[in-house]
């Protein structure tokens, strides 16, 4: 009789023991869900899709040529004075006085020398004198023939040199070859800079980009994009500020914005910045830059 008392003892302890384990995981669990629900939706930065310009580039060099040139030959012996030239003359100003003659600028340009040294110059007897208008710059292009179907004139260029890699110029395709040269698969094009401050000098090594097949799509930063093997997400965030994952399609790349192709419409919010605090159908506090 007492052996089976003992029995019933230790089984009531037993389930005694597995009910307050069970209560207790239940309200430490009830705990911690109404600590973590109360918890604010995280912050996180929010944009618009919204239109902006994309165009396909041709990245070409090519070498700076004035938009007119000429050369002087002065005889040493025919100077009626020491020679101080001016940096910069208009059209009709006088450039030297001779002996025999004078040489007027037939077009405003900068003077310079045909090189420094006395060899150079031409000879110990004479001098050249170059007069260049820069306020227009020239270049030639070679593009591969690839791109032959795209090169039109007129199409926008930037421009860039070694000599300012901060500044970009603008310019645009002036002429265009009518045949491919065979010899080395590319179509000769010319472009034309403006060069109002005359930064831009004749023989330097432009890096020229053509912008062609421009057009206006949408666009999201590139910061709200998410590859997961071949497909692309954003996260779209609802009137409700509730967050779901959408699958888009997307085409280039232009100024830290993507080209969205379809999955978007203009006006719908998506999220920008802060995709780490960001899960598939939750909440988040949407901050607007």
């Amino acid at each position: 009789m007492k052996r089976s008392t003992k029995i019933s003892t230790a089984i009531l302890v037993f389930f005694l023991i597995i009910t307050i384990v069970i209560v207790g995981r239940a309200m430490i669990g009830n705990h911690f869900k109404k600590k973590f629900s109360k918890r604010p939706p995280p912050g996180v930065i929010v944009k618009e899709v919204v239109y902006k310009s994309f165009s396909e580039n041709i990245e070409s060099f090519g070498t700076a040529v004035s938009k007119r040139a000429e050369s002087f030959r002065i005889k040493r012996d025919n100077l009626t004075s020491e020679l101080i030239l001016k940096d910069y003359v208009k059209k009709g100003d006088l450039i030297v006085k001779l002996k025999d003659r004078n040489i007027v600028a037939p077009f405003s340009g900068v003077l310079g020398y045909r090189g420094i040294t006395g060899d150079i110059l031409g000879s110990d007897n004479s001098i050249i004198i170059t007069l260049d208008d820069n306020s227009i710059i020239y270049s030639d292009l070679k593009i591969p023939e690839t791109f032959a179907s795209f090169i039109k004139k007129g199409l926008p260029i930037k421009v860039k040199f070694s000599g300012n890699k901060n500044k970009t110029y603008g310019g645009k395709v002036y002429a265009v070859s009518s045949r491919i040269n065979a010899e080395t698969r590319s179509l000769l094009t010319r472009v034309i800079i403006e060069n109002e401050n005359s930064e831009l000098i004749p023989g330097s090594l432009l890096e020229v980009i053509i912008n062609y097949n421009e057009r206006n799509s949408l666009a999201i930063p590139d910061t709200s994009m998410m590859i997961e093997g071949s497909k692309t997400y954003v996260y779209k965030v609802s009137k409700d500020n509730i967050t779901n994952k959408t699958e888009i399609e997307i085409g280039i790349r232009g100024g830290g914005f993507i080209e969205i192709i379809s999955g978007l419409n203009e006006g719908e919010t998506i999220v920008a910045e802060g995709l780490k605090k960001v899960r598939p159908k939750g909440k988040i506090k949407p901050i607007k830059k």
